[in-house]
């Protein structure tokens, strides 16, 4: 199979621009007819032709303006229709059929659980009817929709302008939005459901109709969705002035979809994983969630629909942002230090090992095959960081007026990252050319070395940095980052000393703590440094790199930094150079021993110390070692650093445990105080989850379960009792007997099996595939399942094998059915560059035996060529 590679370079606008769109679509049970009426218009003088994109459509008729055309007046191809010789202005009447109910892969039109749905972004529209499936062809949608009374629910983009019926057994809607928007951000959905509706008064008066569609029955599971909602709205409004436009705005929940979330125009289609939530059946990470993506997709009304990318070039321009829009709203809404920790950590799990990878790409790619490989974790959270860095570079004040210019220019057009930057160096009167040509075009993680000199008899400290920048994937060298560096310099008493760089520096260099730095070498001289300081680096994650600097002092920056980044880093690099002396042979220190001890008497901010104490994972200790990896070798230490630490408090811990298990109050909820003791509880059983006294730890998680009046607890104590016992314990088949009718709590189960480290998890996952309650075809499965097993390190990458076998197995299986679930499992086996020798020998067949089957879908075998094609 060949799939034709797109450049950026190429980038020619369309022709031709569409006025207008009116689309008819007959829902009928076997079938759905799909009629467009287009009008368009020419862009240019020359006498252009007109393609039209289109896939596995069957054309019915075409007409052009009221005449129909025959065969021969037009080029039909698998996935294109071509026009020539047309008006200035035209209309085209295109007829189509389409089969939703034969779609398995839960993309454009597709009917799932009696539901009609769409899900178009990138290019799923042109299988949906032919148009000019390219997001800088925006137009005015009027939608009209035709369907039994069976489906009583018929929704589209904008405002509902009539409705009403055609006979006693059939039904219509239409609905116009007057805002004009590209044909990825079009959607459907019909069916029966359920809902609940609340209305939102926006800042000008307008009153908002809101709802929530779900199936009967979960209606009280989407007031936490109903309620992030209009926190999103208000949020919008008092940070960037933003107002919600249309009368109405619908979020659907539905099980069947590929994605977390879609941001359509008004209609906003949901997983359930994002919408639904009670204490019984989610998790506290379920409902920050919820609150995280709803905000998400309700801030790409303005960032990604009114303003819009104009190329797939382009996809950071609206997710990057939104990204960091909705960060900066959990922060506002959560604790601040606590979620900038857990942002930075996904970042570190998930990007940084892409961006060192056969996949690393620049977060505007300049080429790709397969669209829908590139919604990835370098477009979306390193994207966001970027959009942070602006706005630390230009300060709060400038950077909102830098936000307003964009929304004033640009509202209403597709257009780029550079005109994104433009606004933010035009409004922070700043020249970020440096900035814009190493972030947005060049791959990588970028380092930075970093070293002190302290001179006395001066009082000056001098800050010597050297870049460290890797060669991109195809081997050629790239230029310096230019980023900005926060520090602090700290007097002994943990007081800071003022930043005062010497007179013969720029001193636009440094701003509030923060250093511009842009050049492979160099060095800053602070002056008036009364002694010798201790140094804190890269306060708030200030930017997305990787630090070296052999004189931190953990000890003293976790005792007086103010920064909780710069705390929580402190430690986790410590650690880190703990696992190294393991690994070395060397033992565990004692220093380090006794600070730990002092992490565990502290209660006041449990949310925090949660974080604090909780021992990196293989995923975070991956990132943190150099090449080769060998996962045995890694959990061998992790698991050795957590019976050092019980040898000294697993007294101490266990009593911990109780004391917060005690604060907890009769009715449960999701208040922070609740949420962060509930968290420090989690971390506390992970570190006792290494305990030798295995009585002891079941009858801990056996009370635990019983007691607990929340998913969160429950959970935790079936992991502990998943780990103790030899087989299913009788409290997870009581769970599963209470649950297996309900697939959102099972998700949580597979995650359970998936993630779990008994000896038996490939055998116990091949006996889930054939049980009564796991849905292979249902995506939210099949990730909970295999795509947390595929992070499952240890057993993933077991030496027998056995882990690529069945990952490899059921990525064969699903890539017929669903090609975007396949390619997103396909990733696991992308660390295949930084495995040693002797595991890449292990993984190599398996990887092959997917890469040779003629009918791979491209999805996934675009992923699989650059994995077995990279050299590093």
């Amino acid at each position: 199979m060949h799939t034709e590679e797109k450049f950026l370079s190429n980038y020619i606008p369309p022709s031709y621009s569409i006025q207008s769109c009116y689309l008819i679509f007959a829902l009928w049970e076997e079938f759905t007819q799909v009629e467009n009426f287009l009008t368009f218009q020419k862009n240019t003088d020359s006498n252009a032709e007109l393609m039209l994109d289109g896939v596995d459509l069957e054309l019915l008729n075409i007409s052009l303006d009221g005449k129909k055309l025959e065969s021969s007046e037009y080029i039909l191809t698998k996935e294109s229709l071509t026009l020539r010789d047309l008006p200035e202005v035209f209309d085209l009447h295109i007829v189509t059929k389409i089969f939703p109910e034969k779609n398995t892969a839960l993309e454009w039109l597709y009917k799932a659980a009696g539901i009609y749905c769409t899900q178009n972004e990138p290019e799923g529209f042109r299988k949906i009817t032919y148009f000019l499936d390219r997001p800088d062809c925006m137009t005015i949608f009027t939608t009209k929709i035709i369907a039994s009374k069976k489906y009583p629910i018929l929704l589209s983009n904008g405002n509902l302008i009539e409705f009403g019926d055609i006979d006693n057994e059939t039904h219509y809607t239409i609905w116009n939005d007057p805002f004009k928007k590209p044909s990825y951000l079009f959607a459907l959905v019909a069916g029966d459901l359920g809902k609940i509706s609340d209305k939102f008064v926006t800042m000008s008066g307008k009153v908002v109709d809101l709802h929530i569609f779900s199936e009967h029955g979960n209606e009280k599971k989407c007031l936490h969705a109903m309620e992030s909602l209009k926190k999103s709205m208000k949020w919008d409004e008092d940070t960037y002035g933003r107002e919600y436009d249309l009368d109405v705005f619908h979020i659907v929940a539905v099980d069947s979809f590929n994605m977390g979330a879609m941001e359509n125009k008004s209609l906003n289609v949901f997983n359930t994983i994002y919408v639904l939530a009670d204490l019984e059946t989610a998790t506290d990470k379920d409902f920050l969630g919820i609150e995280s993506v709803i905000g998400h997709e309700y801030f790409h009304n303005w960032t990604g629909n009114r303003i819009t990318c104009r190329n797939w070039f382009q996809l950071t321009l609206k997710e990057g942002l939104t990204v960091f829009r909705d960060h900066d709203f959990s922060g506002d809404m959560n604790s601040r230090d606590t979620m900038r920790i857990e942002d930075i950590r996904d970042l570190r799990e998930f990007q940084f090992p892409e961006d060192a990878g056969p996949t690393a790409h620049p977060i505007q790619p300049a080429s790709y095959k397969e669209m829908n490989n590139f919604y990835t974790a370098t477009v979306y959270e390193k994207g966001s960081e970027v959009i942070r860095m602006m706005a630390t570079l230009l300060g709060k004040e400038k950077f909102r007026k830098a936000m307003d210019l964009y929304f004033e220019t640009f509202d209403g057009q597709a257009v780029t990252t550079q005109d994104f930057v433009w606004a933010m160096a035009t409004a922070g009167n700043i020249d970020l050319t440096q900035f814009e040509e190493t972030w947005y075009h060049q791959e990588r993680t970028p380092g930075i070395k970093v070293s002190g000199i302290y001179n006395e008899e001066k009082q000056t400290y001098t800050l010597h940095c050297d870049q460290i920048i890797e060669k991109n994937t195809r081997g050629e060298e790239q230029k310096p980052f230019f980023y900005p560096f926060r520090i602090a310099l700290f007097h002994t008493n943990g007081t800071e000393f003022p930043l005062v760089l010497s007179q013969k520096y720029n001193q636009s260099r440094i701003s509030d703590g923060v250093l511009i730095i842009s050049e492979v070498s160099e060095s800053f001289v602070f002056e008036n440094i009364a002694s010798e300081p201790k140094i804190s680096l890269n306060r708030g994650f200030s930017a997305p790199i990787k630090v070296f600097f052999d004189d931190i002092d953990p000890e003293f920056i976790i005792q007086n930094e103010t920064d909780g980044f710069a705390r929580f880093e402190a430690m986790e690099q410590y650690t880190s150079s703990v696992f190294q002396d393991i690994i070395n042979g060397k033992w565990v220190s004692k220093s380090y021993l006794a600070l730990y001890g002092t992490l565990l008497e502290k209660v006041d901010d449990a949310l925090y110390q949660s974080i604090l104490v909780r021992i990196p994972t293989l995923n975070t200790l991956s990132g943190m070692y150099s090449d080769p990896i060998d996962f045995e070798v890694l959990s061998g230490a992790r698991k050795t650093l957590l019976e050092v630490i019980l040898s000294q408090y697993e007294e101490k811990i266990v009593k911990l445990y109780k004391e917060l298990i005690s604060m907890l109050p009769e009715d449960e909820w999701i208040t922070a105080f609740e949420i962060g003791i509930r968290s420090y509880i989690n971390s506390l059983l992970d570190i006792l989850s290494s305990s030798k006294n295995t009585e002891n730890m079941v009858t801990l998680a056996e009370t635990q379960y019983r007691n607990s009046r929340t998913m969160t607890l429950q959970l935790s104590a079936l992991v502990l009792l998943d780990q103790y016992s030899e087989d299913r314990h009788p409290y997870i088949q009581k769970f599963i007997d209470t649950y297996k009718e309900n697939p959102l709590v099972m998700m949580k189960y597979l995650t359970l099996v998936g993630n779990s480290t008994n000896s038996r998890v490939v055998e116990n996952i091949k006996n889930i595939q054939v049980s009564s309650f796991y849905q292979e075809k249902l995506p939210n499965h099949a990730k909970a399942l295999f795509g947390t097993f595929s992070r499952n390190l240890e057993f993933f990458h077991k030496k027998d094998g056995s882990g690529y076998g069945l990952l490899s197995d059921f990525i064969l299986a699903i890539d017929i059915v669903n090609p975007h679930t396949a390619a997103r499992m396909v990733g696991a086996f992308k660390l295949y560059p930084k495995l040693s020798e002797e595991c890449q020998n292990i993984m190599r067949p398996y990887l092959e035996k997917i890469y040779t089957k003629e009918w791979l879908s491209k999805n996934t075998e675009e992923i699989v060529e650059k994995i077995l094609h990279y050299k590093s």
